[in-house]
């Protein structure tokens, strides 16, 4: 959006979304495609407490720049962070302890693998791939800890998340500590490549923590506005994160955000997005929207199945995606490398 002579709003019509009346049927709709996935999920079980939660909850939250919030379904459901709290990890580090120093303890590519996966880790003399699976985010933990404490990290979160009953889950958090064998494997092969070099267990506690605090879909909205709008409330024009730092989170959600379906799911929906195994899900519609889904039921890949269908459902007819722009959608253009050749 830009301001004219009278300083009163432009808005760049390409980012415009659909009237809020048409938006909301159209997401209404969607809504009743995406539950009909919900069977062919389950909700997690290694973490016991994430395997009580309700599998056939599903609600959204889509927070325009420009137009009304639309929620629908179980948008106020409190659920844990769990690897969405990733991006928060990623955003703080990279504003206190700067980029040389976070790059230097991870890499910026897909890896390939399931999100809590240390075969590559372990067979090659490597740093984790990207700071969006769980062996870097360990590795971006131990730059953490000794900068900020994890209450630190909560009022950061409340704020731009504008939420101020976020809180830890304690049954979760002691749920997840007990069951963390793996977590803590890769902490202490993290450590023994000199990547942490602060206490592993201070790391274990930290990271744990980050997963557990209690946030809604609307939470997450709130978070995905502010990264949709280069870091700063649209609102009151307050600052969050520099352009630097938003841009990276967006481009590292898009190509890391999905674990080992980041690929598939850049092509189908094309929205940067970053999940949990909560059932929450992070995405950022640049220059247009944030969004927060909450679906509990998982596919394969540790993604939320019906939530992954209700962002395709609205991707498309929303106009949501990435590359999306009004003046370039020429679905109906003919077979032009055909008619190329026959020249």
């Amino acid at each position: 959006m830009t301001k004219n002579k009278g300083h009163e709003p432009i808005i760049d019509r390409r980012y415009q979304l659909e009237e809020t009346q048409r938006a909301t049927e159209i997401i209404h709709k969607a809504m009743g495609v995406a539950q009909n996935e919900i069977v062919n999920g389950a909700v997690a079980t290694y973490i016991p407490e994430l395997g009580k939660v309700n599998p056939n909850q599903l609600g959204l939250c889509l927070y325009p720049l420009n137009g009304d919030k639309i929620c629908i379904g179980d948008y106020n459901v409190r659920f844990t962070m769990q690897s969405v709290s990733k991006v928060l990890m990623l955003i703080v580090a990279l504003e206190i302890c700067g980029l040389d120093a976070v790059f230097g303890k991870v890499g910026m590519e897909p890896s390939g693998e399931a999100f809590d996966s240390l075969v590559e880790l372990d067979v090659n003399d490597t740093k984790p791939y990207n700071p969006l699976i769980n062996s870097g985010a360990l590795a971006v933990c131990g730059l953490l800890v000794k900068e900020v404490s994890f209450l630190d990290m909560l009022r950061y979160a409340r704020n731009v998340c504008v939420d101020f009953d976020i809180e830890l889950n304690e049954d979760v958090y002691d749920s997840e500590m007990k069951t963390c064998a793996r977590n803590r494997s890769i902490a202490y092969l993290l450590q023994s490549k000199n990547i942490i070099t602060t206490d592993v267990e201070d790391v274990l506690r930290f990271y744990t923590k980050m997963c557990s605090m209690n946030v809604t879909a609307e939470s997450l909205a709130n978070l995905g506005k502010k990264l949709a709008n280069d870091g700063v409330c649209n609102i009151d024009g307050k600052r969050y994160m520099s352009s630097r730092t938003a841009r990276i989170v967006k481009t590292l959600m898009l190509t890391c955000g999905m674990y080992d379906g980041s690929g598939a799911f850049a092509i189908k929906v094309g929205i940067p997005t970053k999940s949990g195994v909560g059932g929450g899900l992070l995405s950022v519609s640049d220059k247009r929207a944030g969004i927060g889904v909450f679906g509990p039921a998982l596919d394969a890949q540790g993604n939320s199945i019906a939530g992954c269908r209700l962002l395709r459902e609205i991707s498309n007819e929303l106009h949501l995606n990435l590359f999306y722009d009004p003046e370039w959608n020429k679905e109906d253009a003919g077979d032009i490398v055909m008619q190329e050749m026959e020249k």
